[in-house]
């Protein structure tokens, strides 16, 4: 096709009447030009349309508008139709759709079949792989079937067939599965015997040893490109572990964790980092994944991408400890520290006179023992020692400082002999004055008056004003603070509002300031609401009077998440907040009530309403099925154990107790995000929850 027919209309065509991620998609026409065109523009044209109308993913109106010119730059077969071709497949792939008629884009990229489909027969490889690849995400048999049988029959190039069957999968599965039966064997080229497998796997066949061997048979897979350009493209080995623990029986799990056990055991350094890769994955979505697969795992604990993975199972990886332990005691290096910073989360107790040996050579194990999301390091006597002889060292840094602090922390008052070492950095580490507090818990009056001398002579922040407050009772150092911080700026005023919500009445003659500091805006940002929040509650607990209060939570709980998403943890915080109103919070019900058909926002509501209802009137039954949805869609589940343990197990129906049994129980986790050395730790604690409701 001659590029000028392929432009044709597109300076006619009313680009302003359609947006894409950026606004209305007026630039269209110049960025489709210099596509066409070629030269050193090229490029630089084909980022900008990836960026604005395939946006991390997400199509839009112009993306619609924009797929016939693409098509038609295609289908004159220049150099760059592959570029080309591959954003064609990646808008008809993209479910991710913004404002326009689901599968509007997908439906498009279908309609322009006949231009694409020649180049099936194109002489470059590339060109009649992407092609496949792009016809198959169309998932569109009338468009695409026919074209892709006929060159399934006449290709000859192992990668090009694998993509292919691929794309025959995508359009016609149980027509493709049926290929796949007799491509499972060693002389099958690799790339195609990979896609027998995943196309297999998509049809729900029944794992054999057939695919077992051939599985292992194909590995390592990274270099092969079977549908290597899709956006959400993983390794194929997470494909087929992903597959096969979907199904969610005990012997396709088993058939995953032999599968992954013979390539944990393969000789090849390459293949056992791809099925370390694909444990880690197994371990996040399976529970019995670390007991079969640790046995396999521990024996390689001085890879660093198998201590980290066994880090991240923390005491379900104990049977690796004694590994680890011989090498965090070799001689001081990066791999030493790796090892004692994964003991640290598989053995702690083991880890303690480690730590305290070598604790100023071992950062990254100083930093696991003081992780903020995990059970409280155990003390040791020694450990003690070294840590106050670290605080006390010249040069220490913040990071350093801070993991130190938390462990005292940690400890309390066990930590008492550490005193002196906590105020001599106060000044220059505020939150030292938490670390003291926490020290002084049962300290004797004389350490008391002490320390509370020490902070208020370091009382230069809030932080250390509050802990003065909490140590001593007094008012006026934290009354000082608060009022410095409100008259310092907006990112202040949440943190000083809730400092002076500690205060109470004492705190009355802030009231003007903190009433003047609400935001007005008519579209508040996060940190204003979050702002505002604070202030709210501070009002109740200085005036006592929760009219302001309840006005101001309810402007935030207005802020739904269909109207703005990104407010709604925003929200779940304001809902928390009033349950300290109790029954002064009754004007509220109704939107707490509207926000428990929200999942993400249920566990929160859930919680208000049996805070704040009349307890004669409250639904139990119907809050609990509110916060068991959320725990059941994966919505929020820590905020859905919190909600179901306050509820108690009356509250529940036997059929309700059944489906927390089945949480409990069940194989699949129920936290799928969040920190990566937290998931699995904290899909246990949850599991224990709900073992015990």
């Amino acid at each position: 096709m001659d590029l000028t027919d392929a432009l044709a209309g597109l300076d006619a065509h009313p680009w302003a009447s359609v947006s894409h991620a950026y606004g209305p998609a007026e630039d269209l026409p110049d960025l489709l030009r210099a596509l066409a065109e070629g030269g050193g523009d090229a490029e630089e044209a084909m980022s900008e349309l990836y960026s604005c109308i395939l946006h991390q993913g997400t199509v839009y109106s112009a993306s619609v508008d924009a797929v016939p010119y693409l098509a038609r730059i295609a289908a004159a077969a220049r150099p760059g139709t592959t570029e080309v071709l591959c954003l064609l497949g990646g808008l008809a792939e993209s479910d991710d759709e913004w404002a326009i008629t689901p599968g509007a884009v997908r439906a498009a990229v279908a309609t322009q079949a006949p231009l694409l489909i020649p180049l099936l027969a194109h002489e470059d490889a590339d060109v009649r792989r992407l092609t496949a690849w792009t016809l198959g995400h169309t998932r569109n048999a009338e468009a695409a079937l026919a074209a892709l049988r006929s060159r399934w029959t006449a290709e000859d190039d192992p990668g090009v067939r694998a993509e292919l069957l691929v794309a025959l999968g995508r359009v016609d599965l149980p027509g493709a599965a049926v290929e796949t039966r007799v491509l499972l064997g060693g002389d099958t080229p690799a790339p195609l015997r990979l896609a027998a497998l995943l196309v297999a796997l998509a049809a729900g066949a029944p794992w054999t040893d057939a695919h077992h061997d051939a599985a292992l048979g194909v590995l390592p897979t990274r270099q092969l490109t079977v549908d290597r350009y899709s956006m959400h493209h993983r390794e194929p080995l997470h494909v087929i572990v992903d597959s096969l623990l979907g199904r969610d029986t005990e012997e396709d799990r088993e058939k995953t964790f032999a599968l992954l056990n013979g390539a944990l055991h393969d000789d090849r350094p390459e293949v056992r980092t791809e099925a370390l890769s694909a444990a880690d994955h197994a371990c996040y979505l399976s529970r019995s994944a670390p007991r079969r697969l640790v046995p396999a795992i521990a024996p390689l604990a001085a890879d660093q991408q198998a201590s980290t993975l066994l880090g991240k199972l923390g005491p379900a990886a104990a049977e690796a400890a004694p590994a680890l332990a011989e090498l965090a005691a070799r001689p001081d290096d990066e791999e030493a520290d790796q090892a004692l910073a994964v003991l640290v989360r598989v053995a702690p107790r083991q880890a303690v006179p480690l730590l305290a040996r070598g604790l100023g050579r071992r950062p990254r194990a100083l930093d696991a023992a003081a992780d903020f999301h995990a059970p409280a390091f155990p003390f040791g006597p020694g450990l003690l020692a070294a840590v106050r002889a670290r605080l006390a060292a010249d040069g220490l840094g913040h990071n350093d400082t801070a993991d130190l602090v938390h462990l005292l922390r940690q400890w309390g008052p066990q930590a008492a002999a550490a005193l002196p070492e906590l105020y001599a950095v106060l000044p220059r580490f505020p939150h030292a004055a938490t670390a003291i507090t926490a020290v002084l818990a049962t300290g004797s009056e004389a350490q008391r008056e002490q320390a509370g001398a020490v902070l208020r002579a370091a009382a230069t922040s809030l932080m250390v004003a509050r802990a003065h407050h909490d140590l001593t009772g007094e008012t006026d150092v934290l009354l000082d603070a608060v009022a410095k911080a409100l008259a310092a700026g907006p990112r202040q005023v949440a943190e000083a509002a809730e400092a002076a919500a500690t205060l109470g009445a004492a705190a009355a003659g802030l009231l003007p300031a903190l009433r003047a500091a609400v935001s007005a805006d008519a579209e508040p940002t996060t940190p204003q609401l979050d702002r505002d929040i604070a202030i709210a509650t501070a009002l109740w607990q200085i005036e006592g009077d929760a009219e302001e209060a309840v006005t101001i939570l309810a402007s935030v709980l207005d802020r739904t998440t269909d109207n703005q998403p990104w407010y709604r943890w925003t929200v779940v915080r304001a809902i928390r907040a009033t349950t300290l109103l109790g029954a002064d919070a009754r004007p509220l019900i109704p939107r707490l009530e509207l926000l428990l058909a929200d999942a993400e926002k249920a566990p929160a509501a859930a919680l208000a309403l049996l805070a704040i209802t009349d307890p004669d009137v409250v639904d139990l039954g119907r809050l609990a099925e509110a916060a068991l949805h959320s725990a059941e869609t994966a919505a929020d589940v820590s905020g859905a154990c919190e909600a179901l343990q306050a509820l108690g197990t009356t509250a529940l129906s036997p059929h309700q107790r059944l489906r927390i049994t089945e949480l409990a129980e069940r194989d699949r986790r129920i936290v799928g995000s969040g920190l990566a050395n937290n998931i699995i730790r904290e899909d246990e604690r949850l599991r224990a929850v709900l073992t015990a409701i």
